[in-house]
Parts: structure tokens; C-alpha cells; sequence
């Protein structure tokens, strides 16, 4: 036996489990699904009535779905720009500007990772309570009557009520990861811009960031996955996509739509939309993200 077939057959030994696995948890249950969507089926007995494409033209005359696509893409941008945003400026705080107590911070800024989304998001309905909340507690100090805003009741608050936890529930994990990155950047490179005489600002755009961009992509592309496919957590924990629907997301709708309501079939064709759309956005992100990274010689 040749060695480059010994190799192959070395690695297809290693792969095989976990394209097994992949294909049983990953790729089956999208196909189910895509079949699914083409069924009228309550998902409770095993009668199923082919219905073609009308799931999907159903989903288009529908408002509901409009409204959760809408609010989809609001936190993908909300999340994408405030978690990057606050990431990049407190990773670049602990490693570049030395600030006191880095350690501490970065303790405390990936604390919210360790926490399960759902005791977020009960934390948050506390937090967010019109009548014992921290927030209105803390705006009836500057008033003469006591603040009770609905937060979570009110469609123009309720979304924005959602962004912020979301938020701050993600900032640790990609500081660390642009932690990691900036630590990898050689110090000669910043001791040369130092006798150059440039600021830490021009260092910044100048060098730490075209360093770090790779990073920053891979991250604002995991951020834009997450959302579209796991928002459904927080917003069924906090608001079960109420009030009057304002606040639904793809995946609550499918929820609702599939174990709520029994109409799996329309669920499975939601869940097609999710995939349709996830897909899209990734590729759109990926050529508007398409910057050369800056590597080192």
C-alpha cells in the first residue's frame, strides 16, 4: 500500500466520524425541514397534506413575518456595531493603553458569557420591571413622581429594551478574541511607530486595526450568525414576542407558528426562510468584508 493512500485512509478514519455526525444532526434536519415545508402538518399525528409552495406564499402575505425579519435585522445591526464598538475599545484599553486593573476588567467584561442566556434574560425583566425595575428606580431619583415606564409593554420601547442586554451580553467573548489578537501583534512594531512619534490614535488606525481586521471580520460574521439563528432565546424569555407581535423574531415566529399554534409545516417553511436568509447575508458580508488583511513580514 502506497503512503499516500495510507495518509487518505489515516484521514478519512478521523473524518468520517465527524461527518457522520454532521450529516445526522446538521444536514438531515435541514433536508427534513425543506420536506416539511412543502406539507400541511400539525406535527401531532401523521397525516401530512402536500400543499406545494403555499407555505411559502403564505409567508409572504404575511405581516407578522415582515415585522420579525425587520426586527432580525435590527439586532444584527444594533449588536454588530455596539458590541464591536465597546470590544474593540476596551480590548485595545487592556493591551494598549495599560489601563489600571486590566485583569479585573476583563474578569468582569466575560462574566455575562458565563451566564446562561435564559438568566439574562430573566435578570433583564427585573431589571426592566415598570414597578420595582433598577432603571425606572433610578430615573425616579431625578423626578418628583416615581418613573414607570412599560419598557418591555411598549411596541416603540420594547425592541430597544431587547438590544441593550443582548449587547452587553456579547461584548466579553469578542474582547477576548481581539485581545488575543492585538497580544499577537509584535512590540517592535510599536516601539518603531513610538520613535516615529506617532500617537495612540495613529497607532490604532495605522497598525493595530489592519492587524486585527481578520479578527474583526470572523467576528462581526459570527455575531451576524448568532443573531439571525439564536435571538429567539432572549426575546421568547423576555417578551415571548409580545406586545401584539412587536417584538417577534424569525425564530420566536417559528416557535409560536410550530409548538404553539401546531402549524409545523408553516414553521419548517419559516425555518427555510431563516436558512435562505442567513445564507444570503453571509455572502453579502463576506464580499462588503472583503478587505486584504495586513500580514507581517
Amino acid at each position: 500500500m502506497s503512503s499516500r493512500l495510507k495518509r487518505t485512509g489515516f484521514i478519512t478514519i478521523f473524518l468520517l466520524p465527524t461527518f457522520i455526525f454532521f450529516a445526522l444532526f446538521t444536514l438531515y434536519p435541514i433536508a427534513k425541514g425543506i420536506q416539511i415545508s412543502f406539507f400541511d402538518w400539525s406535527g401531532r399525528t401523521k397525516d401530512m397534506d402536500f400543499i406545494g409552495i403555499q407555505n411559502f406564499l403564505d409567508l409572504f402575505s404575511d405581516p407578522i413575518i415582515w415585522t420579525a425579519i425587520k426586527n432580525d435585522y435590527f439586532l444584527v445591526v444594533g449588536k454588530v456595531l455596539g458590541i464591536m464598538l465597546l470590544a474593540t475599545v476596551f480590548a485595545v484599553s487592556v493591551t494598549r493603553l495599560r489601563v489600571v486593573g486590566r485583569n479585573i476588567f476583563r474578569v468582569i467584561f466575560f462574566i455575562p458569557n458565563v451566564i446562561s442566556v435564559v438568566v439574562i434574560g430573566v435578570l433583564f425583566r427585573f431589571v426592566y420591571n415598570p414597578n420595582l425595575g433598577f432603571i425606572n428606580s433610578f430615573l425616579s431619583l431625578f423626578t418628583d413622581n416615581p418613573v414607570q415606564i412599560a419598557w418591555l409593554g411598549s411596541e416603540k420601547l420594547a425592541m430597544w429594551s431587547l438590544l441593550w442586554p443582548s449587547i452587553w451580553a456579547g461584548i466579553g467573548f469578542y474582547m477576548i478574541l481581539l485581545i488575543a489578537a492585538i497580544l499577537s501583534i509584535p512590540t517592535e512594531l510599536y516601539e518603531a511607530a513610538d520613535l516615529d512619534g506617532a500617537t495612540q490614535s495613529q497607532q490604532f488606525w495605522s497598525l493595530t486595526l489592519p492587524l486585527i481586521w481578520e479578527q474583526m471580520k470572523v467576528s462581526i460574521l459570527h455575531i451576524v450568525m448568532t443573531t439571525l439563528n439564536g435571538s429567539f432565546i432572549i426575546v421568547w424569555i423576555m417578551t415571548e414576542g409580545g406586545p401584539d407581535n412587536s417584538t417577534q423574531v424569525m425564530g420566536s415566529y417559528l416557535y409560536q407558528m410550530g409548538f404553539r399554534q401546531y402549524h409545523m409545516g408553516y414553521a419548517a417553511a419559516i425555518g427555510v426562510l431563516i436558512l435562505v436568509l442567513s445564507l444570503i447575508t453571509t455572502m453579502t458580508l463576506q464580499k462588503l468584508l472583503s478587505k486584504n488583511t495586513t500580514e507581517l513580514a
